[in-house]
């Protein structure tokens, strides 16, 4: 089976940071766009960073300028640096896999790993 595990998140005060990690197994996803989403009670699934399989970045604007996204294909793994954290930062963050257009939307990934608690203090 495809499995995608997300790790790093945890408890951190406003200003901080975190590296988050995602390892896939199953399947080599070199050739796949990967992105992070993050969701809150209540709220729909929201778009943070995505890396195209050449390497590109793209990013929420909420996020832009604080996260870096980047990959290690050797590793099957994609990373999320965060910086300068917010409380409005707090979520699950889920990593994603997928063929489609490269874009934002959810319906465009079709794996995703189970999630990682991010909160923030203020």
């Amino acid at each position: 089976q495809v499995q995608m595990v997300e790790s790093g998140g945890g408890l951190v005060q406003a200003g901080g940071s975190l590296r988050l990690s995602c390892a896939a197994s199953g399947r080599a996803f070199s050739n796949y766009n990967l992105a992070w989403f993050r969701q809150t009670p209540g709220k729909e699934r929201e778009f943070v960073a995505l890396i195209s399989w050449t390497g590109g970045n793209t990013y929420a604007d909420s996020v832009k300028g604080r996260f870096t996204i980047s990959r290690d294909n050797a590793k099957n793994t994609v990373y999320l640096e965060m910086n300068s954290l917010k409380p409005e930062d707090t979520a699950t963050y889920y990593c994603a896999a997928g063929r489609s257009y490269i874009g934002t939307s959810t319906t465009q990934y079709d794996y995703w790993g189970q999630g990682t608690q991010v909160t923030v203090s203020s």
